[in-house]
């Protein structure tokens, strides 16, 4: 089914060509007549930080016919971007639901609030959960478009908290740039002070927005930004590290000190933002690489998959992957092998720590340093994962009852 030009081509739009499906998948059941709880889907475990920018998209497949009655599964527009849920439980007009005659897929960010919804039929109702991976950032749109400049659009409910710059700021890397709020707003110092006090709103949304017009702001913003990611607040540091991440080059050099901070967080927020810094972050590439020493297994996760991003200079990048390969924590191993499918081909010295990591005692990881050899794609690579396949084949008419005859 995912080969069906449909689907290759929702794809495609969102993630861009050469996306990854990923080795997870989950059947869920719903028969209850009441809703389940608003929730994102982890990424084995809730403590990563999660993209703004759409590296990772997630199916839904509904084999049967999936009236509303039947409970399908809602989703909440707009809240992607939101750690906290900002909507009550009792007030869901917007809701959307994924319903429809069997076969329908829903396509969602993967960061998206959503639950089950009530099944008044009492039916079952089932439903196949994919995720999806992107390997490479965009170079250019990977969809049909006509518009180049970005255009609110219309009809928003009103319910929606408007993030223009974020959504701005999103729509420009699908399209190819980077950084491209930097410096697109005048650095005012009134105007700077009032977004940093907002940084540290209760109410995420605000604080968020703020985030991203400080990016907009030049040096001054980036700063308020700097001083805002060492905040005591681990909230306050995370909302501006997602500005961070949009400041553009001056952000770098203050995000590289920011590794050093004695708080675990503030460590994992400054990598998270170099690695959306991509090439415009190599010279940070020592400093992540020492942090896959670090005692917190957070923040070398967060290192791995900067790495990844980054990928330059690409030897001392594979070198760092090599040893995560390698780490005490299942989580960085099964990163590192992400990692080396967003680096593919030049990550060819990783192929023999892959082949070992096909023996690993996780099934994840396994699957990963599979997807990093098949992207990797040299005919070494192939060697090793094509050896491995023939050694783990199986029979599909080896039955109980038939077990070796025709």
């Amino acid at each position: 089914m995912f080969d069906d030009p449909v689907i290759t081509g929702a794809l495609t739009s969102v993630l861009g060509p050469n996306y990854m499906l990923h080795a997870h998948r989950h059947g869920h059941y719903n028969a209850v007549p009441v809703p389940g709880g608003w929730h994102k889907d982890s990424y084995w475990g809730y403590k990563r930080m999660r993209n703004h920018h759409p590296w990772w998209a997630m199916i839904m497949y509904f084999p049967q016919n999936t009236p509303k009655e039947l409970g399908p599964t809602g989703v909440m527009p707009g809240t992607p971007y939101y750690e906290t849920r900002t909507f009550a439980a009792d007030e869901t007009p917007d809701e959307a639901l994924a319903s429809g005659e069997a076969g329908t897929f829903a396509l969602i960010h993967y960061d998206i609030w959503h639950r089950s919804t009530p099944n008044l039929l009492g039916q079952p109702r089932y439903m196949l959960k994919f995720e999806f991976m992107r390997t490479a950032a965009p170079a250019e749109p990977s969809w049909s478009n006509e518009v180049r400049e970005w255009q609110p659009p219309a009809g928003l409910s009103s319910s929606i908290y408007r993030q223009e710059a974020l959504w701005e700021e999103n729509w420009n890397w699908l399209c190819g740039s980077m950084g491209s709020l930097a410096g697109t707003a005048p650095d005012e110092e009134e105007s700077v002070r009032e977004l940093a006090r907002e940084l540290e709103n209760p109410f995420e949304p605000a604080a968020l927005h703020a985030a991203y017009e400080l990016a907009r702001r030049g040096r001054k913003g980036t700063d308020a930004l700097l001083q805002g990611i060492r905040h005591e607040s681990v909230a306050v540091s995370r909302v501006s590290a997602y500005g961070l991440s949009a400041a553009g080059k001056e952000a770098v050099q203050g995000l590289i000190d920011a590794l050093s901070d004695e708080r675990a967080e503030t460590a994992v927020h400054a990598a998270f933002a170099l690695g959306e810094q991509r090439q415009l972050a190599a010279e940070a590439t020592p400093r992540l690489a020492a942090l896959l020493d670090h005692p917190s297994e957070e923040v070398r996760r967060s290192a791995v998959e900067a790495l990844g991003l980054i990928a330059a200079p690409v030897d001392l990048a594979v070198a760092g992957l090599i040893r995560a390969l390698g780490d005490a924590d299942v989580q960085v191993r099964f990163t590192a092998g992400l990692s080396l499918c967003r680096i593919g081909a030049p990550a060819q010295a990783a192929v023999p720590h892959l082949e070992a990591a096909l023996d690993d005692e996780n099934r994840y990881v396994r699957a990963h340093a599979a997807e990093a050899l098949r992207y990797i794609g040299t005919d070494q690579a192939k060697d090793v994962l094509i050896k491995s396949l023939f050694n783990t084949r199986w029979c599909s008419s080896t039955t109980p009852a038939s077990t070796f005859y025709p």
